[in-house]
């Protein structure tokens, strides 16, 4: 589990493609229409001998033929209501987690420190000429994970993700 992953645990938030893993069995080389190749007809003897014609063949039972494999249905994400559960721990608490990332953080009880939201930024895709700027990389870094969060199920405000 990546970083992100930790965040929207904390949050009761499955991450996308935990929801999807169960697509992931079907093997992608395969087309979704597959034709099952026909039995190669066999002779077969009886186990008792009989006298047979010359124009007797004995051929295997038909198979029946696969025309079409169902595509696994989409799982429906449910909404978590992220503002309310952070709402509440964030009580007495005194952490602007609404502009901070930091304060986030330290809200889900996730490690804050700048090699840990070096590595988040990371594994967001963060702009490498923010990555030097601790602030400009912070602002970056809250914005992106609410984005993530709603992308993920979350339910953030517009006005937050802005």
């Amino acid at each position: 589990m990546g970083f992100f992953g930790k965040i929207l645990e904390k949050l009761g938030i499955k991450k996308e493609e935990e929801v999807a893993a169960p697509a992931a069995t079907v093997a992608h080389d395969k087309p979704a229409a597959v034709e099952a190749k026909p039995a190669a007809p066999a002779i077969v003897k009886p186990s008792t001998p009989v006298a047979a014609q010359k124009d007797d063949v004995v051929t295997a039972p038909k198979q029946p033929t696969i025309s079409k494999m169902e595509a696994p249905k989409p799982v429906a994400v449910s909404e978590v209501d992220v503002m309310k559960h952070l709402e509440e721990i964030s009580l007495g608490k005194g952490l602007d987690w609404k502009v901070s990332i930091v304060d986030l953080l330290k809200l889900l009880d996730i490690d804050s420190s700048r090699e840990a939201r070096n590595e988040l930024a990371t594994e967001l895709g963060c702009p490498a000429d923010l990555m030097t700027d601790s602030v400009k990389m912070n602002v970056w870094l809250h914005k992106e994970v609410l984005k993530q969060i709603a992308k993920n199920g979350g339910n953030i405000p517009a006005s937050m993700l802005d």
